[in-house]
């Protein structure tokens, strides 16, 4: 069964367009697509849909982007988001644990705080642009780009590991946690702080983040001079050693100032969804089997025998490519005479779903806690 070279023949069908030189068959599948894949979760949540996303914690990290899919279908389906959203059942390493999707209910249970500034080294003046230092807190939380950036800059593997500093990165998509910052000689707040990309060349087992001076939004951040190595413009995020070229030389007897993000690490007891971006408190102190509900975006079944078990939305979701199809063309009396067995179709494939649903008991005060340990409930309930 192919279930993409199916809907496209009922498409045709319906917009009455049998040849490819009316309309290709590339143009069909960009509606499907488009009907499929943006309308269909907004439309109806569907039970078949409902699935779980489960990855490995990266030791120190507490920010992953939603994964995204690889460029497929000739190009029709490019980086898209694999889940259309996150629901609760959250677990880490089989326990749960809370799951919010609002920032100040997760940050009261877990404030994210930012140590205070320390003096971590003073200017020597001159022309000396080299300083060499240590994090008064550490290991430091890691700086984090968001999706928006990673697309920007042409990449879905998260977090990025680069050789040198990627520059297509806006500073809006770039959550800094390190910040070194120092007085001018002509009074100018000077910044630098962590991009959120990685030293992909470091084999010591330690995350080396890659500094910059900040840019004006939506401009990204500046590179500083000298490069990146592990000698060169990186903090350790690991040790909390830094290593900086300044742009500008500090003047002689100013203090350079350190700030980051410090929080113990351990075992996970929250997570946060929120900018398409999952947060996990504390950091994770190794790696941990995060498991987490989620609604699929089925976009990588179309043309492959993976579509079978979503074979019954075939006709639907030929009649809702159709439907913009026809809404587009301007064809107002086809599109009238199909609506009614468009939402028909929609109903049949909504009551599919809800059969699934209905099928689990509402919950009460006398089925709460069901199972191994639960010595209460069938008193209770023979009361």
């Amino acid at each position: 069964m192919n279930f993409l070279q199916d809907c496209i023949t009922y498409v045709r069908r319906i917009i009455k367009s049998p040849s490819n030189a009316q309309i290709t068959d590339s143009l069909i599948i960009d509606y499907i697509n488009r009907f499929y894949i943006n309308d269909v979760a907004a439309r109806v949540q569907l039970f078949d849909m409902k699935t779980r996303y489960i990855f490995e914690t990266t030791p120190g990290i507490i920010d992953y982007n939603m994964p995204l899919y690889q460029i497929q279908n000739n190009g029709t389906i490019s980086y898209y988001p694999v889940y259309q959203g996150f629901i609760g059942e959250a677990l880490v390493n089989g326990i749960p644990v809370s799951f919010q999707t609002q920032r100040e209910s997760f940050y009261n249970s877990f404030p994210l705080y930012a140590q205070p500034l320390n003096q971590v080294a003073t200017g020597v003046g001159g022309d000396v642009v080299d300083y060499q230092f240590q994090l008064p807190y550490f290991p430091a939380i890691p700086g984090h780009v968001d999706m928006t950036g990673m697309l920007l800059a042409g990449y879905t593997s998260d977090p990025i590991f680069t050789a040198d500093l990627i520059s297509s990165i806006p500073m809006t998509s770039v959550q800094s946690r390190v910040f070194l910052t120092y007085t001018s000689a002509n009074g100018q707040n000077v910044i630098v702080q962590d991009s959120g990309q990685f030293l992909a060349s470091a084999t010591d087992g330690c995350l080396y983040g890659l500094l910059i001076s900040p840019g004006t939004p939506p401009g990204s951040g500046t590179r500083l001079d000298g490069g990146y190595s592990m000698t060169s413009n990186t903090v350790n995020y690991n040790t909390g050693v830094v290593n900086v070229t300044f742009n500008d030389a500090p003047p002689a007897g100013v203090p350079i100032q350190a700030q980051c993000y410090f929080y113990a690490e351990g075992l996970p007891r929250s997570m946060l969804y929120y900018n398409n971006t999952l947060t996990i408190l504390p950091p994770a102190f190794t790696q941990y089997i995060v498991d987490i509900g989620a609604y699929l975006t089925p976009a990588a079944f179309f043309a492959s025998s993976a579509a079978i078990p979503f074979g019954y939305m075939t006709e639907y979701i030929a009649r809702g490519a159709a439907r913009k199809i026809l809404s587009d063309t301007g064809d107002v009396e086809q599109f009238m005479f199909y609506e009614p067995l468009f939402l028909e179709q929609e109903n049949l494939v909504h009551i599919r779903s809800q059969r699934q649903w209905t099928a689990t008991r509402t919950q009460t005060i006398f089925s709460q806690n069901e199972g191994i340990g639960n010595t209460n409930s069938t008193a209770q309930g023979s009361l």
